[in-house]
């Protein structure tokens, strides 16, 4: 998951808004939609014009990783109405009949999604699920203490970055990134494979200066480490505010991601929903959006709009030819648990 144009996300934080003009006066409305979307992964002003368009009241709530969003999902504890889960977790939630189908008749702006992003492989007939964002993870450097080419993983382990380095705290992730070092897929369930990879990210530890996500972030552009993985939009972000860092992507290639809309099985107000994605998909809306939120479109309507500057940016919009050598992750089921039992070795080692 993959986010932040102002730098700190709001990890946990509860936002609603009432615009709802009745007659001569104001009341609230009774009319509610329910979203469950990352920290700081959307415009607000936008969900303000929604209710002013529309007279439905937007209660907006975050989340940090999309296991937190599934567990929440799953055990029923809230009623969403409109989710943002990432590519793979997208995949997990239609195999577990936690998603519905999305009536695209409601859907008219759906038109304007790319058509490399329809049937994606975590949802092959596209009834479940709307591209919102996409983009990559790579290394954020800071060129005033990495005078090196950044080309590869391999730099991730080379001691002269001794706890000047910071990894993700994501299992994915950082498997993947041993994975791919290896010239494995990172969707492999071969343990042979998983154990070099797990004994990899053992002897890279005492590297480490921390795993982090968000803080991370803020870490990398104090310049309080040389090096750390951060997803695409936030490389942008973050480059925009310290003229010393820099982004680079392994030439072989890195996973590639992409966070979808979806509405829950759960979900008491799926009309509102699916009037809501019709909204975001807006070229206009969705320009707004691209604006704050730094992260790569799908919208083919909205991406028309942008300077050239940031069409032609690699780091937002990478070579055809270089996303060719990229790879999606993708569900893995109860096979999880071969990461899981890894990652808690490297950890507690």
């Amino acid at each position: 998951m993959k986010v932040n144009k102002k730098i700190l996300a709001l990890i946990t934080s509860l936002v609603t808004f009432s615009a709802l003009f009745t007659g001569c006066g104001t009341k609230p409305s009774k009319e509610v939609l329910n979203i469950y979307n990352v920290g700081d992964y959307i415009d607000e002003s936008l969900l303000e014009k929604f209710e002013e368009e529309t007279g439905i009241e937007v209660v907006y709530e975050t989340f940090e990783t999309n296991e937190i969003m599934y567990q929440k999902v799953r055990n029923g504890g809230s009623k969403y109405d409109l989710i943002v889960p990432s590519d793979y977790m997208v995949s997990k939630m239609i195999n577990e009949g936690l998603l519905q189908k999305i009536d695209y008749n409601n859907i008219p702006n759906y038109k304007n999604i790319d058509e490399d992003f329809l049937n994606p492989v975590y949802d092959p007939t596209s009834e479940y699920s709307v591209p919102y964002f996409w983009g990559t993870f790579g290394i954020l450097y800071n060129t005033t203490m990495v005078d090196e080419e950044v080309d590869s993983w391999d730099i991730l382990w080379d001691e002269k970055y001794k706890e000047n380095l910071l990894m993700l705290d994501s299992v994915r992730d950082t498997f993947g990134i041993a994975l791919m070092k290896l010239g494995y897929s990172v969707n492999t369930t071969d343990e042979k494979e998983l154990d070099e990879a797990r004994d990899l990210l053992i002897k890279q530890k005492a590297l480490v200066l921390a795993y982090a996500n968000d803080d991370g972030k803020d870490r990398l552009l104090g310049e309080e480490a040389a090096m750390g993985i951060v997803y695409s939009g936030d490389a942008i972000t973050l480059m925009d505010q310290n003229e010393n860092l820099a982004y680079a992507t392994p030439k072989n290639g890195t996973n590639r991601w992409i966070d979808s809309m979806c509405i829950p099985m759960s979900a008491e107000n799926k009309d509102y929903a699916e009037m809501f994605i019709n909204f975001i998909l807006d070229p206009e809306n969705a320009l707004t959006n691209i604006d704050y939120v730094g992260y790569s479109t799908p919208n083919k309507a909205a991406f028309e709009l942008l300077d050239d500057e940031v069409k032609e940016d690699p780091v937002a919009y990478p070579s055809q030819e270089y996303l060719d050598k990229c790879e999606y992750f993708i569900d893995l089921g109860a096979k999880i648990r071969l990461y899981d039992d890894r990652w808690i070795e490297i950890r507690s080692n």
